[in-house]
């Protein structure tokens, strides 16, 4: 018959302590794991808010230039447009007064082929020069009307100092026409609506 193998108290509760220190041991390791892995993850947390925040600050500035550039860009476009609308009215009126001074030295003229007509047309001559005088006449008129030109209208006119030019004034023959234009002696002109030559008339009173 086997015999029974004595246990030693003394060495079994040694083995026993020495099992719960590693225990022990391997328990704080895994603590202090976990401790280092929590101080990782806040380290972890606090560099992304910082980094976070940096690009938050970095957004509201790119934002504050955008809308600087976008305030500068629609005040150089609207200085460009006015500019733009400026220069076209210019160049309109530019090409509405260019002639200006040229038709200006033509109204003479006018007033020579008028003067001539009258005198035919009082001394009663007729045939080829009277026609040929007032073919002429009315073809530099239609040219000089096709650049803007516009004959003023006077006679039985009420008197108007921003189209007429007053001579002398002579009792009106009768009522309707006191303060009225008795008589047109030069005639007066418009360019595209400006008043280039007044009508210098006789006005009754």
């Amino acid at each position: 018959m086997a015999e029974e193998k004595k246990v030693d108290p003394e060495k079994q509760n040694e083995e026993i302590i020495d099992q719960q220190s590693v225990t022990n041991a391997e328990n704080n390791k895994k603590d202090e794991t976990l401790k280092d892995k929590g101080k990782d993850k806040k380290t972890v947390f606090n560099k992304s808010r910082i980094v976070s925040k940096k690009y938050e600050e970095k957004i509201a500035d790119l934002e504050n230039r955008l809308n600087e550039l976008n305030d500068n860009y629609l005040r150089l476009f609207s200085e460009f447009d006015n500019y733009r609308k400026r220069t076209n009215r210019e160049r309109l009126d530019l090409l509405k007064s260019a002639s200006e001074e040229t038709i200006i030295g033509l109204l003479p003229v006018l007033d020579d082929f008028e003067r001539a007509i009258a005198a035919v047309e009082k001394n009663g001559i007729t045939g080829i020069d009277a026609d040929g005088i007032k073919l002429i006449y009315n073809k530099l008129l239609n040219i000089l009307k096709k650049k803007g030109l516009e004959p003023l209208q006077a006679e039985g006119e009420v008197f108007n100092t921003d189209f007429h030019e007053a001579l002398t004034t002579v009792p009106a023959p009768d009522d309707d026409m006191k303060g009225k234009v008795i008589e047109e002696v030069e005639k007066g002109y418009l360019l595209n609506g400006k008043v280039i030559r007044f009508a210098r008339v006789i006005v009754g009173q």
